[in-house]
């Protein structure tokens, strides 16, 4: 599976891009590693499952995805609390997390879905543009 063509891993990583640089001023290291880590879990973790062979394994690590995007959600909020992160830009953080968070679960289904199918259909030949 080419995970490079699926939208949920190019926006994960394009979030991950943006909380990179967008936190690299803050002088606070343990906190802005933690949400730069919470948030490179996701795009990584939708690539090294997505190109398992087993469903059961590509299931495991989109799990791991979520709840990465959960931790990174968390800090975020965390962060505007403690003035750390602009308010404006910690919302558009929060709700992109939880339209990948959405776009995950949707693809979770796609494949438990093509799991249960006869033999004949392969995960390649369901539309996966989530």
């Amino acid at each position: 599976m080419n995970f490079e063509k699926l939208e949920v891993w190019k926006r994960a990583a394009r979030l991950s891009a943006d909380v990179y640089k967008k936190t690299s001023y803050l002088k606070d290291f343990g906190f802005r590693d933690q949400l730069t880590r919470s948030s490179l879990s996701v795009p990584s973790n939708i690539a090294e499952g997505m190109t398992r062979e087993s469903n059961k394994e590509r299931l495991r690590f989109l799990d791991i995805s979520r709840s990465s995007l959960a931790e990174a959600r968390t800090q975020i909020y965390i962060g505007i609390d403690i003035s750390y992160i602009d308010k404006n830009i910690g919302a558009q953080w929060i709700n992109e997390t939880i339209e990948l968070s959405k776009m995950l679960t949707a693809l979770k289904s796609k494949i438990k879905f093509v799991s249960r199918q006869p033999s004949a259909v392969s995960l390649r030949q369901i539309r996966l543009d989530t």
